[in-house]
């Protein structure tokens, strides 16, 4: 194969859009675009079908989302402590483009976003009035079941699934030279082949993950604002005005995309973490400080030890449904994610170390998200518990504004309603310009840095498709895209650590880093002469 030609995937212009993947491309387009003229001709029977779905999914394949979830945690804890670990993301002598700030900052803004801020006080509150686990609503151990139930949605099972998609796509990216796209994790098993339609089916199933995925927190999102005008401007909470947030909302995220990863992404992502710092800072001195430090510390330990149970628990005895509402939910929540937030978090991981890549995207947020949880959900629970309570009461009115009743108890309301409401909106940003930058790129065949005119396209259209999912079914509709999605592309999950173990074979397990990297193959998987790995 010494004479082979490079083999790339087919690049080429579609109409306006100068750069892309025809087949990826307008696959991809006019599915979703005939999803957005079904869902807005058809609405009654796009709802009913949306609810068919989730029930059935929930229904017969609720153990399945459990188990697979499960083994991408034991996944990634092999990962850290594997030899591949002192492997780097990149050439032996490769630096990261980004400080540590700048990469936590971009990473936690893509992976959680928008929910935290939605559900960092409606679900332990929820949870507080319904708790699993056979415990009895409304007391003590439904407290702690509430927040340590939390913690677990929240915590190591989502960031496990985004390390794992972030991981294969940087190390055949960077390591092997590959397209930085989807299919490119899939070279050790298809070879040649994912640069035809079995590659396009892969990054086809990831356009539809990313979209959906990020519409389902849009429309979260944009609930959340329209709940904190409603406080602060008295603006009525009605479909109309949360369509209007989201064209306002989408054209400042297409501004963004349009402005590059360096001027747009990065600065809106470390923006929006100051200000949550300030925020979560603010309420720490202003709340129950002592209450939420404890809370930190003993949910933290009390999600370690019933880490195994929880991980594994169908509710099978119980049958209540609370399982698929809720975990099931989440699980495909997180995998939707998966392609948007891994794809984007391999894009600016380059040069770093298996080892700290793993540190860094598992354990980091994990625990930056704990403490959140510990001040929003902790502080709705002591005024519950201690201080009159009233704020379950209000979320099982409306889960959209149970931040805005938690802050309404507090000094200084109106600036920290005000502050939350900015917080949302900048989630809202830099979710829907990194998931579009990220769709971009699936569609113009890895390409770092597509050309605008598409990311325009992108990044509207998503905004179309939260608008459609909220006039089709508001919140049931977007967890139903979210489980749907999330269903196919867990499959390619699986598919990825296969490939993943199958490409770790070929490196070479010297004891040292310097010895390691100095007897590296020169030749990769993406060089003229592929090798192919039997």
């Amino acid at each position: 194969m010494a004479d082979a030609q490079p083999t790339t995937i087919p690049i080429g212009r579609v109409g306006p859009f100068p750069r892309v993947s025809p087949p990826v491309f307008i696959t991809a387009a006019v599915a979703v675009l005939l999803f957005v003229v079904f869902g807005s001709v058809f609405t009654e029977r796009a709802e009913s079908l949306f609810n068919a779905i989730q029930g059935g999914i929930t229904q017969y394949l609720g153990w399945y989302y459990i188990l697979v979830t499960s083994l991408f945690v034991g996944f990634v804890l092999w990962l850290l402590l594997s030899r591949y670990g002192d492997v780097r993301l990149g050439g032996p002598q490769e630096k990261p483009e980004y400080g540590y700030f700048s990469w936590f900052a971009m990473l936690f803004s893509a992976g959680m976003g928008i929910g935290l801020l939605f559900w960092s006080v409606a679900e332990p509150m929820y949870h507080y009035v319904t708790p699993p686990f056979g415990a009895e609503g409304e007391t003590q151990r439904a407290a702690e079941v509430a927040l340590r139930t939390t913690f677990f949605h929240w915590g190591l099972h989502a960031w496990a699934i985004y390390v794992i998609v972030g991981l294969s796509l940087a190390y055949f990216a960077y390591r092997h030279k590959l397209p930085l796209s989807i299919r490119s994790a899939f070279y050790p098993l298809f070879g040649e082949r994912i640069y035809g339609w079995p590659g396009h089916i892969i990054d086809i199933i990831a356009v539809f993950g990313t979209l959906f995925g990020v519409a389902t927190s849009l429309g979260l999102g944009v609930k959340q604002v329209n709940a904190g005008l409603a406080y602060l401007l008295d603006i009525p909470q009605i479909l109309p005005i949360q369509l209007g947030l989201i064209a306002i909302i989408t054209l400042i995220a297409t501004a963004s995309v349009v402005a590059g990863l360096n001027k747009g992404v990065k600065f809106l992502s470390e923006l929006n973490i100051w200000i949550s710092i300030g925020l979560v800072l603010l309420l720490l001195a202003i709340g129950p400080t002592i209450f939420i430090l404890n809370t930190f510390v003993e949910t933290t330990g009390r999600y370690l030890h019933n880490l195994v149970l929880m991980s594994f628990w169908t509710d099978t005895i119980g049958n209540s449904g609370w399982a698929g509402s809720w975990t099931i939910f989440y699980w495909g929540w997180w995998i939707a994610w998966a392609p948007f937030v891994g794809m984007f978090i391999a894009r600016v991981s380059r040069g770093r170390t298996i080892r700290e890549f793993t540190l860094g995207v598992l354990f980091v947020p994990t625990l930056v998200t704990f403490l959140w949880l510990s001040v929003f959900g902790g502080t709705a629970l002591n005024l519950e518990l201690i201080n009159g309570g009233g704020i379950a009461a209000a979320v099982q009115e409306d889960l959209t504004t149970a931040l805005y009743v938690t802050l309404d108890r507090l000094p200084l309301a109106g600036l920290t309603a005000a502050v939350a409401t900015v917080v949302v909106v900048t989630f809202f940003v830099t979710s829907s310009d990194s998931g579009s930058l990220v769709i971009d790129m699936l569609t113009s065949g890895g390409e770092l840095d597509p050309p605008r005119v598409q990311r325009v396209f992108w990044a509207l259209l998503e905004g179309v498709v939260a608008g459609v999912l909220l006039i089709t079914g508001g919140l049931a509709a977007l967890q139903t895209a979210s489980i749907a999605t999330g269903l196919l592309f867990s499959v390619v999950m699986v598919l990825m650590c296969i490939s993943l173990l199958k490409a770790f074979r070929h490196e070479p397990i010297t004891p040292t880093v310097r010895e390691r990297e100095a007897d590296a193959p020169k030749e990769t998987f993406g060089d003229i002469d592929h090798p192919r790995m039997d």
